[in-house]
């Protein structure tokens, strides 16, 4: 019944055409202030969100957060800052996932290794500059002479290595936006809660509520001058809290959508893509979790990557159940032939857009035939010293080649954030590579099969696990040496990053020569993906978006882009099974719901504490905001700018809000300002940093 009422739900919101009510993850520039106003009464001024724009970051890896204190204090969430409490676990010989984490003063405060937030400044529109540069282009050669563009345009930008730009494609193709960002690298953690609450109720009752997940993490940026980065724009925490049906904002980078998408790419998607990506995630796991029982240190330094495993599997089940079901498919299908309609029935837009779908119908097939061997030739085998000794063989050809003829991620503007990733002294385990090497040879030698050139030129008589052994145990790309503001200073893999295409090819290292040694054929199956797929399908893209436009106007949101976003709504819970949901969780039910065992054993710090908090106090609360995976850290605001509420989830129904969006059913989960505060408070020695929290509110 939940299945049935979640898909319902998001029939709806598809035959409304992009109408429903409080839907959207809309642009800063573009926002329906005078949407809101009419139907909440509150219109968001330029002031009011450039404030929240500025106060809001994003984490580059993934994730959003939010500054919160004027001396640079971050929250996020536990979840989004799980790498960075787990690397810091392995250089302290500690596990503060498991314990938690305090810092009573700056001085106190661990750098993030490899961490890096970036803070939205401005928003352009290059749309006719990406646009001259593809103009008649021939499908082979359109992607070259985008990259190209792009690659000039964000280069022209991004003057300092403090500075990030990115062209942004809008309505997949529809319009370009350079969103230019400041680099924050200097990333340190104050406080993290034991992982027992952060993820109380595990996998049970992931996507579900009611919760009760103290699911944050504070942390603190630093400027150049090593002092906390002194900010004029910050979102103080409510004095007031939030109640039902009250006006929300949720201001975040949502990962991405699939919502304007064709038939036949919805279709590929039910059919190709999730299956092959579910069926190799539960095979990850089955062996992630075989390796957890190899000891207890395993167990830690492993646990983020089955975190992150077991999350995108439930996610990516609730997208492929709204695809498999009927009726949903159905509606999909009768709103791409209503838009359609409206083309074939208009001459002139007949002329100009007739054939897009048949044509991106087309190139999807041609995409199903090359992806397996794309991604198996392209990517790095799960292995961080894999990706690492890759990076660095190609960034030693790439170095010398003009900034538009670069693969993307090597052109100016985007290098530095690559040397970050690269060139950090993050904890590296050789036994957990050594498995996921083994695991990936597997599944290359499984998907390109025994016989292929490249399979038996990298296996030759070797196993995947003798060859992962020999690669792992032989290399030395492990070893880097930082400074205390993390800048690489030395170790042989800031040498060979450094070093020119002869010296990397001189070199022993057995990683890197094996990198090397499939580099020509990983690259000519992308560059054949970019030639034949890739370009022509941006074209054809390009113009469905001008098609959409033609038809419903420009008043609609785009699909998410991992960009930061503003979407509104309200504290509402929602009937299920005719049974009402009420939008809030408190402290007691919490203590209700402890078991004493895992998941749903509560952290000794909360079992000592019972007695000291209020019971009362509001713990995780619902709206109906339109978000996705992305949004987890998104700082939620009153009307006010002010905090109260700190996005981490989102219910069940959610899980379609990759294809389509329910106002009635679909929620957003939060944890409330009232909950950090009294935690912080009574439940942990942190009442410093609700001191810092409750200094920077409002009078």
């Amino acid at each position: 019944m939940r299945k049935f009422k979640f898909l319902l739900g998001g029939v709806f919101a598809l035959a409304a055409q992009w109408a429903a009510a409080d839907e959207g993850m809309w642009t800063f520039n573009q926002f329906p202030a005078a949407k809101v106003e009419a139907a909440y009464g509150f219109k968001p001024d330029e002031a009011w969100l450039k404030q929240l724009q500025l106060a809001s970051v994003r984490i580059a890896g993934g994730c959003s957060a939010s500054v919160v204190s004027p001396t640079g204090l971050v929250m996020t969430n536990h979840h989004c800052a799980r790498e960075c409490i787990q690397n810091l676990s392995g250089l302290r010989k500690k596990d503060f996932n498991r314990d938690g984490f305090i810092a009573r003063k700056p001085s106190e405060e661990p750098r993030c290794p490899g961490m890096e937030m970036n803070q939205l400044t401005a928003i352009s529109d290059v749309t006719q500059a990406v646009r001259d540069a593809t103009q008649n282009a021939a499908p082979a050669q359109f992607n070259d002479l985008q990259k190209a563009a792009i690659a000039n345009i964000e280069k022209n930008c991004a003057t300092s290595d403090e500075w990030r730009c990115d062209v942004v494609t809008l309505f997949r193709g529809g319009e370009y936006n350079l969103y230019k960002y400041r680099r924050l690298q200097d990333i340190r953690l104050v406080f993290a809660p034991e992982d027992q609450i952060a993820f109380f109720g595990g996998d049970p009752d992931n996507f579900n509520f009611p919760r009760y997940d103290l699911d944050v993490t504070f942390l603190r940026i630093y400027g150049a001058d090593g002092k906390p980065w002194a900010s004029p724009n910050y979102l103080p925490f409510s004095k007031t809290g939030v109640k039902e049906g009250e006006l929300t904002f949720v201001s975040g980078n949502p990962g991405g959508t699939s919502r304007g998408m064709t038939v036949a790419q919805f279709q590929d998607q039910r059919d190709m893509r999730l299956p092959n990506v579910l069926m190799q995630l539960s095979q990850t796991r089955g062996w992630l979790s075989e390796y957890q029982q190899r000891g207890k240190e395993q167990l830690r330094h492993s646990n983020d990557d089955l975190f992150g495993i077991e999350n995108s599997l439930k996610a990516l089940r609730g997208q492929h159940e709204a695809l498999a079901d009927a009726n949903f498919w159905g509606l999909l299908q009768k709103n791409e032939s209503e838009f359609r309609r409206k083309i074939i029935t208009t001459p002139a837009l007949f002329a100009q857009y007739g054939d897009v779908w048949d044509s991106i119908a087309a190139l999807t097939v041609k995409a199903q035939q090359q992806r397996k061997a794309l991604n198996a030739l392209e990517g790095n085998f799960g292995s961080t010293l894999m990706g690492i000794a890759r990076t660095t063989w190609r960034h030693a050809e790439e170095k010398t080649k003009p900034n538009g003829e670069r693969l993307p991620e090597f052109a100016d503007a985007r290098l530095p954030e690559l040397v970050q990733g690269v060139l950090s002294d993050a904890p590296i385990y050789k036994e957990l590579e050594i498995a996921k090497l083994t695991y990936g040879l597997t599944k290359l030698r499984e998907d390109l099969s025994p016989d292929h050139p490249v399979v038996k030129k990298l296996l030759g008589n070797s196993s995947p696990q003798q060859l992962a052994t020999v690669l792992i145990k032989g290399t030395r790309l492990h070893e880097i040496k930082t400074n205390a503001k993390g800048e690489a200073v030395g170790g042989l893999r800031k040498t060979l990053w450094d070093a020119d295409a002869a010296t990397l090819a001189a070199s022993t290292d057995p990683l890197l020569k094996f990198a090397a040694s499939y580099d020509a054929e990983a690259r000519a199956a992308r560059k054949r993906s970019e030639e034949e797929v890739q370009g022509p399908l941006k074209k054809q893209q390009e113009r469905l978006a001008q098609a959409r436009f033609a038809v419903y106007g420009t008043g609609i949101y785009p699909d998410a882009t991992f960009t930061l976003r503003l979407s509104y709504g309200r504290v509402v819970g929602w009937e299920e099974n005719g049974t009402v949901v009420p939008p809030f969780t408190d402290f007691a039910g919490a203590y209700q719901r402890h078991t004493g065992a895992e998941p749903f054993a509560l952290p000794t710090t909360w079992l000592k504490a019972r007695d000291k908090v209020d019971l009362k106090t509001p713990f995780n609360f619902v709206t109906n905001n339109d978000i996705i995976g992305g949004n987890s850290g998104s700082p939620m605001v009153n009307q006010k700018g002010e905090v109260i509420g700190l996005v981490f989830d989102g219910n069940i129904h959610s899980l379609g809000g990759e294809y389509g969006f329910d106002a009635r059913v679909n929620r957003t989960v939060a944890v409330h300002t009232q909950a950090l505060l009294e935690a912080l408070d009574k439940v942990y020695p942190a009442g410093h940093i609700a001191t810092e929290l409750r200094k920077a509110q409002r009078p």
